[in-house]
């Protein structure tokens, strides 16, 4: 059980925390697990792509309390990072209300944090192997001492966590509104000397995605979207990279324009 104050607000928070987050937060030995067919492989589950979004209603009490201790949802994300264990929850949630009010859909990527404001966008990055994720946060646990995030299976999948149950991870909070710099979103300014192949560019995500889809199906590896905010306008670019060397990169242009990607060019940070 969870106590809060009883207003009418944290009494309904009370009820999606009490059957969304402990949940959760007590999966181990209450027969959640993996779905039987899950086709994607890990390099082919696309990131959480971060938007500017309204907090949720339902999910930032200011505190909450679950198995006795208190917990205390920040007011802002920016410039949060974190490093301890993530876990993941997967079947026995699948469906589920969420924390933030949302469904919870364990192939989407999306995780579950303690004290972060709901939603928000983190990127994850396994310490074990290296791996990289962009996750939304619109849930609320672990609660397990030590665990910081609780991922979905998809994005447990793409990090490499499900067989090992646990994994040690750093966060960072990204692509938030208050994370914009000079019109650019945070999380995708490159870092210097990358080089990627740009293939194209979209004002919806939709279109984005339609690309990279049909680009993984043709066997291309590493498409990833970065995004540019312009004065609230964002502005999705779909780029493969980051290129290894110039040759590299010039192999994959010639590619792209056999199959008539002509506006495909290369371009580098520096």
């Amino acid at each position: 059980m969870i106590h809060m104050n009883k207003s009418p607000k944290n009494l309904l928070v009370l009820f999606l925390l009490s059957t969304a987050s402990v949940s959760c937060s007590i999966k181990e030995g209450s027969q959640d697990g993996a779905p039987e067919k899950y086709t994607k492989k890990w390099d082919e589950i696309p990131d959480a792509v971060p938007r500017d979004e309204t907090k949720s209603k339902y999910g930032n009490p200011d505190s909450y309390e679950v198995f006795g201790k208190r917990y205390y949802v920040l007011d802002s994300s920016k410039g949060f990072k974190q490093k301890g264990l993530a876990s993941w929850y997967g079947t026995k949630f699948h469906g589920q209300r969420a924390s933030s009010g949302e469904t919870y859909n364990m192939y989407a990527m999306t995780a579950a944090h303690k004290t972060l404001p709901l939603p928000t966008y983190v990127e994850v990055k396994n310490l074990k192997n290296g791996r990289k994720a962009i996750v939304k946060v619109n849930d609320r646990g672990p609660f397990h001492e030590g665990r910081i995030i609780d991922l979905s299976y998809a994005a447990a999948t793409k990090l490499g966590v499900v067989a090992t149950g646990t994994a040690p991870v750093e966060i960072r909070v990204v692509g938030n509104k208050e994370e914009v710099v000079a019109g650019v979103d945070d999380q995708y300014i490159d870092e210097n000397g990358k080089l990627y192949v740009q293939i194209a560019a979209f004002n919806t995500e939709a279109n984005a995605l339609r690309l990279i889809d049909d680009l993984r199906e043709k066997k291309f590896h590493s498409v990833r979207i970065h995004v540019d905010n312009n004065q609230g306008k964002l502005l999705y670019r779909v780029r493969i990279g980051p290129m290894p060397t110039d040759n590299v990169a010039e192999k994959v242009l010639a590619q792209l324009k056999q199959i008539n990607l002509n506006n495909a060019k290369i371009i580098r940070y520096n």
